[in-house]
């Protein structure tokens, strides 16, 4: 596979206008009382404002109105939450940016009448007059991603919206930190498929700015996707033994030919195993939404996409499931043959796994 240049990276990350339609549910714990780079889960504030970013991403706004109640009922602001929903217009765009706000607006709305308290908070401290916003935004973006960005060789347009407005007015709201703000985005940029530069860029923007691994996963595991036509289905419990990590299995077909739609959370990958057969056989692989990967013994590990078929002999020890921040799906086809059989074998080594990005 190859590196973008980290400049382009950069640009994609703070771009990210793609947005894909997935219904989410909740199914991370309560998060932790505690806030601050050393802890080791969300805190209350982070794990609202990720939930928010997640759903006004990708426009699930059943989810969304849930996800505001739980904030306001929790000791987050509106202002803070609008801050959230405001900045994902750079991220989201403006069509999903704008049913957040207006989704918000309703749910006031509701709240009021049912007698609920919606704490307004305060406003934003406004910026000095005359305040030199490229200026500012410059020195922001800098301290921000670590090093000093010129996209004006791209485009001296985007490189001067970036700076004014993204970071020299949107980031200048101090109704949210910059780790906060980049809780929003990863949260965002990871309930999003055709994203997957922007969202690790942004996970390393986040480390830079003290979020950690443990608080990285649990905003990319705050949901259970439906990430393409074929329904995830229920957890894979009958296998679990088999994985590292969380799936779910949808059998699409038992008669004829046995498809099941195999759904991975981030970092799931399945052991090493082999598809035996005295004739025919094996397995074909029809990845449908995600990132994963594929790797047969003794051979370098294959990144997948939407759109890849992988053949796999009979007799071929291998292993497949997603990428370590990513969720990944893929339709496993079982190839007719005789005295077909599975045999499973040990875990990927994390050393190995670790390796991959």
């Amino acid at each position: 596979m190859k590196k973008p240049l980290k400049t382009i990276v950069i640009l994609t990350a703070l771009l990210a206008f793609g947005t894909t339609e997935v219904i989410a549910q909740s199914s991370v714990q309560t998060p932790t009382k505690q806030q601050g780079a050393a802890t080791m889960a969300l805190s209350n504030k982070q794990y609202h404002l990720a939930q928010i970013g997640a759903f006004t991403a990708n426009g699930d706004i059943r989810c969304l109105n849930l996800a505001i109640d739980q904030a306001l009922d929790n000791g987050l602001t509106v202002n803070e939450i609008q801050a959230a929903m405001v900045q994902l217009y750079a991220y989201a765009g403006f069509p999903r940016s704008l049913n957040a706000l207006s989704a918000l607006a309703e749910r006031l709305k509701v709240r009021q009448a049912q007698g609920l308290k919606s704490e307004q908070g305060r406003a934003a401290r406004p910026l000095p007059e005359n305040t030199d916003l490229l200026a500012r935004g410059e020195q922001t973006q800098t301290e921000l991603i670590g090093q000093a960005v010129d996209l004006s060789a791209l485009s001296p347009d985007i490189d001067r919206y970036l700076k004014t407005h993204l970071f020299g007015d949107i980031f200048a709201n101090d109704l949210l930190n910059w780790q906060e703000r980049e809780i929003v985005t990863v949260a965002a940029l990871s309930h999003m498929q055709g994203v997957e530069n922007q969202l690790r860029a942004h996970i390393n923007i986040g480390k830079k700015n003290g979020i950690t691994d443990e608080q990285i996963k649990e905003i990319v595991q705050l949901s259970k996707q439906e990430m393409s036509q074929f329904p995830a289905g229920e957890e894979n419990t009958a296998y679990a033994k088999y994985f590292v990590g969380k799936s779910y299995l949808n059998m699409l077909s038992a008669e004829q030919v046995p498809i099941g739609n195999v759904t991975f959370e981030p970092g799931t990958r399945n052991n090493w195993h082999i598809h035996h057969a005295t004739k025919g056989g094996g397995q074909m692989l029809l990845v449908t939404a995600g990132r994963g990967y594929y790797q047969e013994w003794g051979k370098p590990a294959q990144e997948l996409k939407a759109g890849d078929v992988v053949h796999i002999p009979a007799g071929t020890k291998h292993w497949h499931g997603a990428a370590p921040t990513e969720w990944f799906q893929h339709l496993a086809i079982e190839v007719p043959g005789e005295n077909t059989r599975n045999e499973w074998l040990e875990p990927v080594s994390d050393a190995d796994y670790g390796k991959l990005k």
